[in-house]
């Protein structure tokens, strides 16, 4: 089983930067693809970037590219999401999301099995 947990959020203003985490106190993320996701109107939880098992593909939703950077540090059993110049659309809760890596990586929280329990990020004006 893997327990995903996010950290890092909290309360900025717009232009800020912040970064989120993801660890595990199950088993190791290497053998794992990862994915963050936030709320959004009309959608289960809207894709915002996926990293392959091993870091070397990384995926984004178009509308983020630029701003937003995922990474991963497997020795460390850690998962990051590097937010730049965020704007007030950007608060939400943002969830970690972890599959199988033979699984392959999607774009749609189903194609996820284990989430953890969000990190609220709020951006003031």
């Amino acid at each position: 089983q893997v327990q995903l947990v996010e950290s890092g959020g909290g309360l900025v203003q717009a232009g800020a930067s912040l970064k989120l985490s993801c660890t595990t106190s199950g088993r190791s993320l290497r053998d794992y693809g990862l994915a963050w996701f936030r709320p959004a109107p009309g959608e289960e939880r809207e894709f915002v970037a996926s990293i392959t098992s091993g870091g070397t593909n990384k995926f984004y939703a178009d509308s983020l590219k630029g701003r937003f950077t995922i990474s991963r540090d497997n020795d460390k059993n850690l998962g990051s999401l590097q937010m730049n110049n965020l704007k007030p659309e950007d608060t939400a809760v943002y969830y970690c999301a972890a599959q199988f890596a033979a699984y392959g990586l999607g774009r749609g929280p189903r194609d996820y099995s284990y989430w953890g329990q969000g990190t609220p990020v709020t951006v003031s004006s």
